[in-house]
């Protein structure tokens, strides 16, 4: 029987991704380990390898399509002596054996019929809804009745652009100069939105599947985590002069040490200090770890990825520093496997290069804190003896998680990550 090809988890958190690429066409052989997609997950693209061998029936999900649920039909495959008559039967009569790549994924849904060949479900009849997968999901996140709609696809196949246009017409909003609380919202329509600004000149821009999840995560942590925000100045110059000496040592292999390297270290052994501050809220619980598994905030474009230092206390100077320079490289190229940036307890987000002197970082759940480092700044600082003198400072924002850390504890935490700035030498005992 044909055997069906679904979406692929790609990554422990996928719930959809993008269809970036087919590298087959219909009719073509494949075999097990031949690369036949290209998927775009949140985070990367990553090839697709066929397990099952056999020929290319069929591709429902065209290149490009955005969305895609995990354990979605993307094409059928047919084995030796099967026809592409033998898939248009499989639905209805003989349903298709799934291939071996759906039996290996760990998914709590599983399509109740072919993405294509949707069984009209607004009446008792048998009568077919032709429509495609992306046009199924428009619709059903309007509550349209596929039935109701004429497809101007091939025989009548309901298309995105069908639903796209019956949704345009049949939603017609007032806009007014204040928005409405619909338009605040989160499942604010698009079209509501571009109707504000008909006048004016804009640029559309789709959202991939990167910025999707970071839009999507932000709203959860803003909305589901009781954050607070603890603020201190730390003197800079006893780390900066002992950065200097070290860099000048180790030249020689090569390695230069960041002042980023001191505080990914310093937040490390602060977990170690205040081990009730490395933990991570989980539903119904607190988990707390072990080892420090810190993850530091890198820019890539279109987003950011947080690539894990995993137990950065008991790490070298320079094994941290060639280890974020490792994976930040590889981050920006989008080439990080799930592991290496998923997990932790605690996040670093530093601005200081780019000249902010201070900002308050939102916290990337699960974990329950994320340090924000501005920039170094020379300022007049008042000495122990009542004398005026000039310092660089540092300025931090540490935000936390209320459910895991309380006041006393957050401070107590920022304290030690203080202390172990402003003595560097100590952080190599």
């Amino acid at each position: 029987m044909p055997i069906q090809i679904m979406m692929p988890a790609l990554s422990p958190t996928m719930e959809e991704g993008t269809l970036a690429k087919w590298t087959v066409k219909e009719g073509d052989s494949v075999s097990s380990g031949d690369i036949i997609a290209e998927i775009e997950t949140d985070k990367a693209t990553m090839e697709f390898e066929a397990v099952d061998e056999g020929v290319i029936g069929k591709i429902l999900v065209a290149e490009g399509s955005e969305g895609v649920k995990v354990n979605e039909l993307i094409a059928v495959l047919l084995e030796e002596g099967e026809t592409v008559d033998d898939i248009a039967d499989a639905p209805s009569s003989s349903p298709a054996v799934p291939s071996k790549q759906a039996e290996q994924q760990v998914t709590e849904q599983k399509p109740e019929t072919s993405p294509s060949l949707a069984r009209d479900t607004s009446d008792t009849s048998t009568k077919r809804v032709f429509a495609s997968p992306l046009a199924r999901r428009i619709a059903a996140d309007k509550g349209l009745d596929l039935s109701q709609i004429k497809g101007s696809g091939p025989k009548g196949r309901i298309i995105k652009a069908d639903v796209e246009n019956l949704t345009e017409t049949a939603s017609t909003p007032a806009v007014s100069g204040i928005m409405s609380e619909d338009t605040t919202s989160d499942s604010v329509d698009s079209n509501t939105v571009k109707k504000m600004y008909m006048d004016r000149e804009f640029e559309e821009v789709a959202l991939d599947g990167m910025r999707r999840t970071i839009a999507s995560r932000l709203v959860e942590a803003k909305q589901t985590i009781p954050h607070f925000y603890l603020r201190r100045e730390i003197r800079l110059d006893a780390l900066l002069q002992f950065r200097s000496k070290l860099n000048a040592s180790l030249s020689e292999r090569g390695v230069k040490l960041s002042v980023n390297d001191f505080i990914i270290k310093a937040c490390a052994l602060a977990l170690q200090d205040v081990p009730d501050c490395n933990a991570v809220w989980a539903g119904d619980r607190i988990l707390k770890l072990k080892p420090s598994d810190v993850a530091v905030a890198v820019a890539v474009e279109g987003g950011l990825f947080t690539p894990v230092i995993k137990d950065a206390d008991s790490k070298s100077m320079s094994a941290i520093s060639n280890e974020i320079k490792d994976m930040a490289n590889r981050a920006r190229d989008r080439k990080l496997a799930p592991h290496e940036y998923q997990g932790g307890s605690f996040a670093i987000s530093n601005l200081g290069m780019m000249g902010i002197e201070n900002f308050d970082a939102v916290i990337n759940p699960p974990h329950a804190s994320i340090l924000a480092v501005g920039a170094g700044l020379k300022k007049p600082i008042v000495d122990e003896a009542g004398k005026i003198k000039v310092e660089t400072m540092l300025s931090v924002t540490l935000s936390a998680d209320h459910r895991v850390i309380d006041g006393a504890l957050g401070a107590e935490f920022l304290s030690a990550i203080k202390t172990h700035l402003e003595n560097p030498l100590g952080m190599l005992a």
